[in-house]
């Protein structure tokens, strides 16, 4: 694994990966990989047509008939070989989350935890499928429920945390005896694409079972989502491409697993602790630079704390350093792209516009935005109710817990969030309230651990990933019986 990854030279995985071999794309344009903090060129790599995809899904399908028949022990070493590999090139991947994603280092720390989690989980998981012997009302039947592997899963993953969010689906795909097509993020084509195959490509996993392809909507329309092969999609991303991905699966019948947008509520009760509050509230927000589905965008506090929670709030991220992701200190560093930075500056002007208070307005320089908070907004504010995908935070104040939650249930989405709160079992009750897949008392909104089920309600999603979660997505079960004796027919 010398050349695991050479970074005077990423030609070798600026490439498709299809039926095990690396290719150029037969498109007649590039998507090019910058950097997006210095600019800088990574890589161009030629965008997989409408006939690649038929290749990569008609591979996937001749390669899942063995792997599917393959032990699951067998099928379990390859993912701990993958996770060894994850380990032993952690400095490797590291690098690459910085420069093709602008991820702090403290970061990409987090999201290579993650995925180490993800694939370990996923190497277990391989052994926990089970099968059941039914009761039947009929003398000598026996009814048999098998779970069996879906097939091929199409897996679209999103730029933001694109290294974690592609293993989550391929990983326990893989281990349960699917073959996988992963089309990543035009913005992040290598650490949420043609990385993974390398790593299973070292690890042992045999050709055609993981296809990466590089394209755009723009060149394969809807065909990764039509393709007859694959019976399963599972996408993440925002809830608007999101909602033509399920129309389109629908319309095809194929299962849908969709990891959507989030507008997620902190909520302070007045009986917090007002210091661990702000740090729980400021990495909610501000991780990864706000990018985060999970990410806390509005902040709910209790008006007897509000003057003191606010003080310390806004001292502490004015004191968060912003700049080169590669800088140890960094803590803040770019935005995906300029368009992210420009539509995030966009929602902060609106906002001032439509009267809210400024009570730390940062700047922006290129693809670099320092934080903002906002408050004093109206109730019918439309940004109140947005996904905010970058550093701007909403301070929301509120007199009692019934109203804390009308307000937290007061967006079309419903991903995660958080209660802060002295009374542990007073912040379970005001949980089991909030409308949302995912929340978190005395902690923060970014929570997801390999074995508890992951998801969001209402806009933020369908379905559910992790754990016990994921064999339900990538199995399905088949009835078999058997008539011990002879069946008495009416006719």
């Amino acid at each position: 694994m010398a050349d695991f990854i050479d970074f005077t030279d990423l030609s070798g995985l600026a490439c498709q990966y299809i039926d095990g071999e690396w290719l150029p794309g037969g498109g007649s344009w590039d998507i090019v990989d910058f950097n997006p903090y210095s600019g800088d060129k990574i890589a161009s790599i030629t965008v997989a047509t409408v006939g690649e995809v038929d290749r990569a899904y008609r591979a996937a399908e001749r390669a899942q008939r063995e792997w599917a028949a393959v032990g699951p022990y067998q099928r379990r070493l390859v993912l701990e070989r993958a996770l060894r590999a994850v380990e032993d090139h952690e400095q490797e991947i590291t690098e690459l989350i910085v420069a093709e994603i602008g991820g702090t280092r403290q970061r990409a720390a987090f999201e290579i935890g993650l995925a180490r989690d993800m694939i370990r989980e996923a190497a277990q998981i391989a052994l926990r499928v089970e099968g059941r012997i039914l009761p039947s009302p009929k003398e000598g039947k026996e009814n048999r429920l098998y779970r069996i592997p879906v097939g091929v899963v199409g897996v679209i993953s999103p730029f933001n945390f694109p290294f974690y969010l592609a293993l989550k689906s391929v990983a326990p795909a893989l281990a349960l005896g699917n073959a996988v097509v992963l089309k990543p993020h035009e913005n992040t084509p290598i650490a949420g694409g043609t990385l993974i195959a390398r790593i299973f490509e070292d690890s042992g996993l045999p050709a055609g079972l993981l296809n990466v392809l590089v394209t755009d909507i723009a060149e394969i329309h809807d065909a990764f989502i039509e393709h007859p092969v694959p019976r399963v999609i599972t996408f993440t991303g925002s809830d608007t491409v999101g909602r033509h991905v399920a129309s389109v699966a629908a319309g095809h019948f194929k299962r849908t697993v969709l990891e959507l947008g989030g507008n997620s509520a902190l909520i302070v009760m007045a009986d917090a602790d007002l210091d661990y509050a702000v740090d729980a509230t400021v990495f909610s927000r501000f991780a990864d630079q706000g990018q985060v589905c999970m990410a806390a965008n509005r902040v709910l506090v209790d008006r007897a704390v509000e003057a003191e929670f606010t003080e310390l709030f806004v001292a502490r991220v004015a004191a968060l350093r912003v700049g080169d992701p590669a800088d140890e200190d960094t803590q803040i560093g770019p935005l995906i792209d300029q368009t992210q930075a420009d539509a995030i500056t966009a929602q902060i002007d609106q906002a001032v516009a439509d009267g809210a208070q400024v009570l730390l307005r940062g700047t922006a320089d290129g693809t670099l935005v320092s934080p903002t908070i906002l408050t004093g907004l109206s109730p019918d504010s439309p940004v109140l109710r947005m996904e905010l995908f970058g550093p701007v935070v909403l301070i929301v104040p509120f007199d009692g817990e019934d109203e804390a939650v009308t307000i937290a249930n007061d967006t079309p989405f419903g991903l995660s969030g958080a209660v802060h709160t002295a009374d542990v079992e007073r912040g379970v009750r005001i949980a089991q309230r909030i409308e949302t897949g995912m929340i978190h008392v005395n902690d923060t909104t970014i929570n997801d651990e390999p074995i508890i089920a992951f998801g969001g309600e209402k806009q933020s999603g369908m379905g559910r990933l992790n754990g016990e979660s994921a064999v339900e997505v990538f199995t399905t079960t088949k009835w078999i019986s058997i008539q011990h004796g002879r069946t008495r027919f009416p006719f």
